[in-house]
């Protein structure tokens, strides 16, 4: 009897852990699914901005495509399956050529291929630049890792060339500061952005003091914020020393710059496009101006960097040249992809709620909506009158619907 009672107390939980473990639970299912309910394929939505995106290593082992959220539980349930989290620009593969003889229970009518869609290591189950599988069964502890917003990849933070992992833009309490990684291979054809303020990179606390010569140069050259040290060549994009004061861009607004920022004569040098009245906020034509090769160190982005981009003609078709056009879409943030995947969330409750009362009589729906109050007023009672680090019961929850039985009782 006593070891039944010890068992008991071991399964349950608090007010608070259950109530942060229920919001997690609904975080991670609007960051991977969208707000997809995954009744329907969206391969006829095209290759969609972005969606969850999962790999079939039953039917396709060689890890060469991908499939909805829809197709992943009704045509590939019980097979060998790879959650991606989400791809941009993707068209749901399912019972294409890929597939052989399988077809797609849920859109039979698909092209052979779709040429538009990217794979990676990925899809074979490998991640990182260690082509490690995660989770990692070799690992007992399994490390965290961080995807790159340009190659999609997810890496270590060991593995992202930096001096150490303290580079990566943290709180006191571990939690993230950043919004977008940009990995060390992807850096290269990125070095643009060093010509921006060191507003759109993620700050870092600044290293103590080290031991060896080789460290304390390490120290002296980190930059404030990681990723916006100088890669550039032939003197044409030079660090300046610090300058924090206000200077004018090519509209003549104020901008601050920062000690990596380009140099005035650069920012202030616009260039000639063919709409006098739109101007590069650069100041430099990107599609003519020499960009180091160089390897360059992984660079983390603050919230909203995007909003920072120049969206000139010149820049403009500079993205589309080096395949970055995705970065001045909204739509291709995950800040974004999450906020429409709650805002679907909600209209599905709310739709559901509505369909439930529209097949009541006026007497019987008036009786779910006071029931409905009932409950909450009498849950909320008991709650502001109970320990929040104190484990909640099946007495407690008994007690609550048994006050609300006492409650009704007495209005009768």
């Amino acid at each position: 009897m006593a070891d039944a009672f010890e068992e008991d107390a071991e399964n349950t939980v608090s007010i608070g852990e259950y109530l942060q473990d229920l919001e997690e639970q609904e975080l991670e299912a609007d960051l991977v699914l969208g707000g997809d309910e995954g009744k329907e394929c969206t391969y006829s939505k095209g290759y969609v901005k972005r969606q969850a995106i999962f790999s079939c290593l039953t039917c396709t082992p060689d890890g060469n495509a991908g499939v909805c959220t829809a197709c992943s539980l009704s045509c590939h349930d019980g097979h060998e399956i790879l959650e991606l989290w989400t791809k941009r620009n993707f068209r749901c593969d399912c019972g294409n050529s890929k597939f052989g003889e399988f077809f797609c229970k849920l859109d039979a009518s698909k092209d052979v291929e779709n040429p538009k869609n990217s794979y990676n290591h990925n899809f074979k189950g490998s991640y990182c630049t260690c082509g490690r599988p995660y989770p990692d069964p070799d690992v007992e502890e399994q490390l965290e890792n961080l995807q790159c917003c340009i190659c999609e990849d997810w890496f270590h933070e060991e593995h992202l060339g930096l001096e150490s992992t303290d580079m990566v833009p943290r709180d006191d309490k571990g939690e993230p500061q950043f919004e977008d990684l940009i990995c060390q291979g992807c850096a290269t054809v990125c070095s643009f952005l060093k010509l921006y303020p060191d507003s759109i990179f993620a700050p870092v606390q600044q290293q103590t003091a080290m031991n060896s010569s080789k460290d304390k140069e390490v120290v002296e050259d980190a930059p404030l914020t990681v990723g916006s040290s100088k890669e550039l060549n032939n003197g044409s994009f030079e660090t300046p020393a610090t300058d924090n004061s206000l200077k004018e861009d090519c509209n003549g607004k104020a901008v601050l710059l920062g000690e990596n920022a380009a140099t005035n004569t650069i920012l202030s040098k616009c260039n000639q496009i063919d709409d006098p009245t739109t101007k590069c906020v650069v100041g430099l034509n990107l599609l003519e101006a020499p960009i180091s090769l160089e390897k360059s160190k992984s660079m983390f982005l603050s919230k909203d960097w995007r909003d920072a981009l120049c969206r000139c003609p010149n820049c403009t078709e500079f993205y589309k040249q080096k395949g970055l056009a995705f970065l001045l879409e909204k739509e291709d943030t995950i800040a974004e992809y999450e906020k429409m995947a709650k805002q679907k969330r909600a209209q599905h409750e709310q739709e559901q709620s509505a369909e439930l009362l529209n097949n009541l009589g006026h007497v019987e729906k008036m009786e779910v909506l006071t029931g409905i109050a009932d409950l909450k007023d009498e849950i909320g009672t008991y709650l502001a009158s109970f320990d929040p680090s104190k484990p909640v019961t099946s007495a407690d929850v008994h007690k609550i619907f048994e006050n609300l039985a006492q409650k009704r009782r007495r209005m009768t």
